[in-house]
C-alpha cells in the first residue's frame, strides 16, 4: 500500500509543478511569446473548470444512488455549447466590447451601470458559489482520509477538518500570486489558464485510467461488464422525467452563471472563434469524463465491502487492489479537479467584491472622490487579495458548520440553483431592450429569497432552525410556507422545488418590474447596445463636452490603469487628434473610450461613477435617443455624418486657433529675445570697453593699485566668458537643427551620466537643497550614445528645478524605465507647482521663457537645445502632465541605430 506521507510529498510535488508551469506561462506572456498560450485548445481544456471534484468523485456516487440521472450533469452544457452557441458568441461579443470582467460587471452595466445590481449579483454569487467551494475541500480532505485508513504504518488518520484548512490556505496563496498579477481584464491570466489546462489533461487521463482498469482489469472486457450493469442494483433505479428536465437545464444554465465558468468562457476569451472550437470539443471532453461512471459505480458496489463512500469509488477501487501508480493518478486527478475550480472561482468572486463593493466603498469614504491622491491600484489588487482569503474562509468555514454532507452532488445542485438566480435578468437584459433595472433588481432579490430559504438555509438542518417540525408544518404553523411545499404543492422533489419556484417567481418579478417601470435614458442606451452588440460595435455615448479637463483625467487614469498605460492611451489619442503631447481634447468619444478601459480594471459601474466625478455628470443627445429607435435610422445617419463633417471642422478650426496662438506667442518671445539678446550682448560690451578704457588710462598714467587692477581685470574676464556662453549657446542650436553636428557615440552606464549631470549642477547651482530621489538599481543600463551631450540635456533640466521648482523643499524624482521594443524612457519629475496648460506647448521653442527675463536669466535657449540634442541622438523630450508638478520624459534608444 502507498505510505501517506509518500503521497504528502507527491502532493507537494505536484503542487511545485503547477507553481512552475504556471510561473513560465507568466513570463512567456510578459515577453510577448504568447503562441500555443492563446490557442483554441487551450481556451477548450480551461472550460474543464466545469469538471470539479462533484463530477471526478461524486459522479460516480450520483450513479450508485440514482442510476443515469448523473447523465443529466454533463448532458445539459453539452446541450449549450451544441445547440445554444449563439448565447455564448453574444456573451463574447458583449464581454469583448464592453470589457466585462464578470457576471455582476455584465449585469449591472447592462442596466445602466447600476451599482446596486453590481452589489446584489456579487452577494449572490459569493452566497451561491460557498457551498461548491467546500464541496471541493471536502472531497480533498476526503481523499486524504481515504489514504490514511489505508496507510499499511498505521499512522493517526488525517483531520478532515485541518486538512480542509490547509487545502484552503494552500490554494489562496496560489491563487492571489496568480491570480492579481493583472489588473486590467484584457490582460489575461495565462498563468493559471494554462495550469487549468495541464489539470484538465491529468483529471482526464486519470479518469480513464481508472475506467480502463475497472473494464478490463477488474472485468472480462465490455461483454462481462454489460452483464454486470444488468445484474447491478444502480439499473434499477427509475428515470424521472420533471427532475431529468430539471437538472438538465440547471446544469446548462450553469455554463453561463457560474462566476468560473463565467471566468473562463467570456473574460478569458481572446478569441471569439474559438467558441466553435469548444463547440465540439468540450462535449467530447464531458463524454470522456463520464465514459466509465457506471463501470466504476457498478464494479465498485460488488467488490468494496457494504458501507464504502461511493464517492470515493474511483480512489478506492486502485487502493483495494493495491494500484500503487494509479490510485496516485487518480488522487491527482481529483486534486486537480478540485483546485482548478476554487482558483477560478476565487478570482472571479475577488474581482467581483473588489469591484462592486471594496470600490464603491472606498470612493465614497475618501474626500477626493476620483481625484484622491495615490495609486488607485494597489487599492483594487490588495482587495482582491483579500476576498480571495475571504473567500475560500467562507468555503471553509460551510464545511466546518455543514458537518461536510456525504453526498456531494447535493452540494453542487445547492450552488447551481443559487447563482441561476442572475439568469433571467442575464437573457432578458440581452434579448429584449425592455427590460429594466427595477425589474431585474426585484428579480434577483425574489430568487434569492425563495433559494434560500427553500434550499440553502435547510442545508444546514437544525442548526439553521430547519427541524423536522419547521419542515412539516411551516413558520409559525403556516403550511402555505412549508420550505419543500411553498403554496400547498406536495408531491414534488425538493430539487426540482427550489429550482422551479425559485426561477419562476424570479422570472415573473423581473416582467412585471419591468413593464411597470420605464428605463432611464442610459438603460435604454447600454439595453441597445447589448441587444444589438453585432450591428454596434461601440459602446453607449453618454458624455457631453467641456465638463472634464484631459489632465485631471490623466491623473485618474493613471492610479486605475498605471502610468504607463495611461500616458500611452492619452498619447495615442492627441496623435489620433492631430495633437502633440499627452492632452487630447475630452470629445465624448474619448471619455467613452477612457471608460471602457478603466472599466475592465473597475468594472463598468465604478468606472463610470469615477469619470461622472470629473466630467460633471451624464448627458444623453438627441442623436442617442435616435439610436435607441429603429424607425429613425436614416435621420441618425444622415444625422451622424453632419456631426461627423462638424467634428473634422471643428477639429481643423482648433487646430488653425492654436497654430495661430503659438505664431502669436513665438512671435511676442522673439521680440522679447531680440530685446533681450541686444541687452545681453551690450551689457557685457560695455563693461569690456568701460573698464579697458580704465586700464589703457592707468597704464598711461601708472597710478593704479595691484588690488583695482585685479578687480578690472576679472570684471572684464567675467563679461567676456558670459558673451562668448551666448555666442556658443546660439552657435550650438544653429548647429543642431542644421544637423551639422558631431557626435562622439560611445558605450556608456547611464547610471554614471546621470551622477555626472547631478554632480555638475549641484556645483553649479550652489547648493540650494534640492532632494533627489532615484532608484539607483534601475539605471544600471548600458547605453550607446554620446555621453557628453546627454549629460548636457540631463544638467539642463537638473537646472531648471533648481531655478524654478517653487516648493519649500524641492524634490527632483527620476525614473528610468525600459521599454519592451528596447528604448528608454527617463523621468524626470519635481514637487513643484508645475508648468501651465496654455504654456506647456511653448518651452521646447527658441526664446521661450515662462517667468521674468531678469528673474530667470540666460536666453531662453536651453530646452530648444536639448529637444535639438535629442532628435540628434534618436530619441525625444517631451512635457509629461498630470505627475503633480514639472516632469520632463526623455525617451531614446539604448542602442544606436544603424543605417
Amino acid at each position: 500500500m502507498l505510505r501517506f506521507n509518500i503521497l504528502v510529498l507527491v502532493c507537494i510535488s505536484y503542487a511545485t509543478l503547477l507553481f512552475v508551469v504556471a510561473f513560465w506561462a507568466e513570463k512567456r506572456a510578459e515577453a510577448g511569446r504568447l503562441g500555443w498560450l492563446r490557442s483554441p485548445l487551450i481556451y477548450t481544456l480551461s472550460l474543464s473548470i466545469y469538471c470539479t471534484a462533484w463530477t471526478f468523485y461524486g459522479a460516480v456516487g450520483y450513479a450508485v444512488r440514482s442510476g443515469l440521472e448523473f447523465v443529466t450533469i454533463y448532458l445539459g452544457p453539452s446541450l449549450m455549447m451544441i445547440g445554444w452557441w449563439w448565447i455564448l458568441r453574444k456573451l463574447v461579443r458583449i464581454g469583448r466590447t464592453h470589457r466585462i470582467t464578470s457576471v455582476a460587471d455584465l449585469i449591472s452595466s447592462r442596466y445602466g451601470k447600476s451599482t446596486t445590481l453590481g452589489v446584489l449579483v456579487t452577494l449572490l454569487a459569493v452566497i451561491g458559489t460557498t457551498p461548491y467551494i467546500a464541496l471541493q475541500l471536502q472531497s480533498v480532505a476526503l481523499s486524504f482520509a481515504v489514504f490514511g485508513v489505508n496507510d499499511p504504518s498505521g499512522v493517526v488518520l488525517p483531520d478532515l477538518d485541518k486538512t480542509a484548512l490547509w487545502v484552503a490556505a494552500g490554494l489562496a496563496l496560489f491563487t492571489s500570486l496568480f491570480g492579481t498579477r493583472n489588473l486590467d481584464a484584457n490582460e489575461r491570466h495565462h498563468g493559471v489558464v494554462t495550469a487549468i489546462a495541464l489539470e484538465a489533461v491529468v483529471k482526464f487521463i486519470a479518469l480513464i485510467a481508472v475506467g480502463l482498469f475497472v473494464v478490463w482489469g477488474l472485468s472480462d472486457g465490455l461483454g462481462d461488464l454489460m452483464m454486470r450493469i444488468d445484474a447491478s442494483p444502480v439499473a434499477q433505479h427509475p428515470i424521472h422525467g420533471t427532475r431529468w428536465i430539471a437538472l438538465t437545464m440547471l446544469s446548462a444554465v450553469a455554463l453561463i452563471t457560474l462566476p468560473r465558468m463565467f471566468q473562463v468562457l467570456v473574460v478569458e476569451n481572446s478569441d471569439e472563434s474559438h467558441l466553435f472550437t469548444a463547440g465540439w470539443a468540450f462535449p467530447l471532453y464531458l463524454f470522456g469524463m463520464s465514459l466509465f461512471v457506471i463501470p466504476i459505480a457498478v464494479v465498485g458496489l460488488e467488490v468494496l465491502p457494504a458501507g464504502s463512500n461511493p464517492d470515493m469509488f474511483v480512489l478506492t477501487l486502485p487502493l483495494h487492489y493495491d494500484q500503487r501508480v494509479l490510485a496516485t493518478l487518480s488522487f491527482l486527478g481529483g486534486f486537480s479537479s478540485a483546485t482548478s475550480m476554487v482558483i477560478v472561482a476565487s478570482i472571479a468572486l475577488s474581482t467581483m467584491v473588489s469591484n462592486h463593493i471594496v470600490m464603491p466603498i472606498w470612493l465614497s469614504s475618501r474626500s477626493g472622490g476620483a481625484m484622491v491622491s495615490g495609486d488607485v491600484r494597489g487599492v483594487v489588487l490588495s482587495a482582491r487579495r483579500l476576498s480571495i482569503f475571504g473567500v475560500l474562509a467562507l468555503g471553509y468555514l460551510y464545511f466546518h458548520f455543514s458537518g461536510g454532507s456525504e453526498a456531494l452532488a447535493s452540494i453542487g445542485m445547492i450552488s447551481f440553483t443559487g447563482v441561476a438566480q442572475v439568469l433571467p435578468a442575464m437573457v432578458g437584459g440581452i434579448f429584449w431592450r425592455g427590460a429594466t433595472r427595477v425589474g431585474a433588481i426585484g428579480g434577483v432579490i425574489t430568487g434569492f429569497v425563495v433559494w434560500a430559504y427553500t434550499m440553502f438555509l435547510p442545508s444546514f438542518g437544525p442548526a439553521a432552525g430547519y427541524t423536522a417540525e419547521f419542515l412539516a408544518q411551516g413558520p409559525f404553523g403556516l403550511t402555505l410556507l412549508r420550505p419543500q411545499a411553498l403554496f400547498g404543492v406536495e408531491g414534488v422533489d425538493p430539487v426540482v422545488h427550489a429550482i422551479s419556484w425559485s426561477l419562476a417567481l424570479n422570472t415573473v418579478v423581473f416582467l412585471v418590474g419591468s413593464l411597470l417601470s420605464f428605463p432611464r435614458p442610459v438603460e435604454r442606451l447600454q439595453g441597445a447596445e447589448f441587444v444589438n452588440v453585432f450591428e454596434h460595435s461601440g459602446s453607449a455615448r453618454s458624455w457631453s463636452h467641456g465638463f472634464a479637463e484631459a489632465e485631471d483625467l490623466l491623473v485618474m487614469a493613471q492610479r486605475i490603469l498605471g502610468p504607463v498605460e495611461a500616458q500611452n492611451l492619452f498619447q495615442s489619442e492627441a496623435e489620433r487628434q492631430g495633437k502633440e503631447g499627452y492632452l487630447p481634447d475630452t470629445t465624448p468619444a474619448f471619455i467613452e473610450r477612457l471608460e471602457r478601459e478603466m472599466a475592465g480594471s473597475v468594472g463598468a459601474a465604478t468606472a463610470h461613477a469615477m469619470l461622472g466625478q470629473i466630467a460633471g455628470g451624464v448627458f444623453v443627445s438627441v442623436e442617442d435617443l435616435m439610436a435607441v429607435a429603429d424607425e429613425t435610422a436614416q435621420m441618425m445617419e444622415h444625422s451622424s455624418q453632419l456631426e461627423q463633417k462638424s467634428v473634422e471642422l471643428a477639429r481643423t478650426a482648433r487646430q488653425l486657433r492654436e497654430a495661430n496662438e503659438k505664431l502669436t506667442a513665438l512671435s511676442i518671445q522673439k521680440d522679447a529675445f531680440l530685446s533681450q539678446i541686444s541687452h545681453e550682448l551690450r551689457t557685457p560690451m560695455t563693461s569690456i570697453r568701460a573698464f579697458s578704457e580704465i586700464l589703457r588710462e592707468a597704464g598711461q598714467t601708472g597710478d593704479m593699485d595691484a588690488e583695482s587692477l585685479e578687480r578690472f581685470s576679472t570684471i572684464i574676464h567675467d563679461e567676456a566668458q558670459r558673451l562668448t556662453r551666448l555666442l556658443d549657446d546660439l552657435l550650438d542650436l544653429s548647429v543642431l537643427e542644421n544637423g551639422q553636428v558631431s557626435l562622439n557615440w560611445a558605450r556608456a552606464n547611464l547610471h554614471d551620466v546621470i551622477d555626472r549631470a547631478l554632480n555638475a549642477s549641484s556645483e553649479a547651482g550652489g547648493g540650494n537643497g534640492l532632494v533627489v530621489r532615484r532608484n539607483e538599481l534601475s539605471e544600471h543600463i548600458a547605453i550607446e550614445t554620446d555621453p557628453d551631450r546627454l549629460a548636457q540635456v540631463f544638467i539642463n533640466i537638473i537646472a531648471n528645478v533648481r531655478k524654478y521648482c517653487d516648493a519649500e523643499t524641492p524634490v527632483l524624482q527620476i525614473h528610468v524605465r525600459r521599454t519592451p521594443d528596447d528604448r528608454l524612457q527617463i523621468d524626470f519629475i519635481d514637487n513643484g507647482s508645475g508648468i501651465a496648460k496654455d504654456k506647456q506647448a511653448m518651452i521646447f521653442e527658441k526664446f521661450s521663457r515662462l517667468t521674468d527675463h531678469a528673474k530667470a536669466g540666460g536666453a531662453g535657449l536651453g530646452l530648444a537645445i536639448c529637444r535639438e540634442i535629442m532628435v540628434n541622438l534618436g530619441g525625444s523630450i517631451s512635457y509629461l502632465p498630470g505627475q503633480g508638478g514639472a516632469a520632463f520624459r526623455l525617451d531614446l534608444p539604448r542602442v544606436r541605430a544603424r543605417d
